[in-house]
């Protein structure tokens, strides 16, 4: 029985503009991603019957709602290959945090069956069954770091990576459902325009400090009104950065435009994120409690850096 496995990666948006909702009640999406180190350990097995899938670490909810499931049961009804499969999922990516866990699951058992396959897809045709499966999906079935993404995720250009750098995440025990807050964002919309799609050029996004210029998430209008614990780390963050900007000295990172910090809710939340050139070790972050609890929480800091590369699919008979 042949076996791929691959650390499936996290992602980040470095920006993320939603724009128009469809009749079909999708709407159209314009982002930046980045994928981490941070990732979930993923092994497929192609067997001639049967069909499980192993997930550990996290609660993921019934399987058949599982994205890595789903991802397989597409690509072997799409292609009549395997009759059977085991696929494992160690889970280190948060759930239901903005980080696309489920969705970098989702990528990695499509690239590992691939990789096994007799007659493997074309990207054109894999990435045909990953756009269905969610915007996320896509980017982290291509071999690309860094993307600009249109449409609903499907429609991507990869761009030169960027050089790696510190990559701070704030967890919290309750994330944000993606439906709700489309239809808060929709709401809080109702009446004004549609925001309209820009014509990015690539070279909008060479350096970080580029990036930091245009980093933005439509999502934090609605998330952070709701969410006052994820509004304060956002603004604690935010303040976090700028301090490590004016005692950023090195001349080098200035002149290549990596020297600015910024700080951005990722997806629909509520992770927040803080990148930066320089590693802030042992960030603890504390949350104000609510007006009947006793004393501030201490918040979950996960500490990563960007990718520079994908992570290789590693094929063992």
């Amino acid at each position: 029985m042949s076996e791929a496995r691959v650390v499936a990666q996290a992602k980040v948006n470095l920006f993320l503009r939603v724009l128009a909702r469809e009749a079909n009640g999708y709407h159209q999406l314009e982002t930046l991603f980045q994928r981490l180190e941070l990732g979930d350990d993923v092994v497929v097995r192609a067997r001639e019957s049967g069909r499980s899938l192993d997930c550990r670490g996290a609660d993921t909810g019934p399987v058949e709602r599982n994205l890595a499931w789903r991802a397989a049961v597409a690509y072997a009804e799409a292609t009549g290959w395997p009759n059977g499969f085991v696929i494992e999922v160690d889970k280190h990516i948060p759930v239901g945090g903005g980080l696309g866990g489920g969705s970098a699951d989702a990528g990695a058992v499509l690239r590992c069956l691939n990789a096994l396959a007799p007659s493997p897809l074309d990207t054109s045709d894999l990435l045909a069954l990953a756009a269905p499966l969610g915007a996320d999906v896509p980017f982290l079935t291509i071999e690309a770091p860094l993307a600009l993404a249109w449409g609903r995720g499907e429609r991507m250009l990869a761009l030169p990576p960027l050089p790696a750098r510190a990559a701070h995440l704030a967890l919290f025990e309750e994330g944000v459902a993606t439906g709700p807050a489309f239809a808060a964002l929709d709401a809080l919309r109702s009446g004004d325009a549609t925001p309209r799609p820009i014509v990015w050029r690539p070279e909008r996004f060479a350096t970080w400090d580029d990036v930091a210029l245009v980093a933005m998430n439509d999502f934090e209008a609605v998330v952070l009104r709701e969410r006052q614990d994820v509004a304060g780390v956002r603004e604690l963050f935010a303040s976090i950065g700028r301090s490590l900007d004016e005692s950023h000295g090195a001349s080098e990172a200035r002149a290549a435009g990596d020297a600015a910090s910024f700080s951005l809710l990722s997806g629909s939340g509520a992770t927040v994120y803080l990148l930066s050139p320089r590693r802030e070790t042992g960030l603890v972050v504390y949350v104000e409690p609510p007006a009947d609890a006793p004393d501030s929480t201490a918040l979950r800091v996960v500490e990563t850096v960007t990718a520079t590369r994908v992570a290789p699919v590693v094929v063992a008979d």
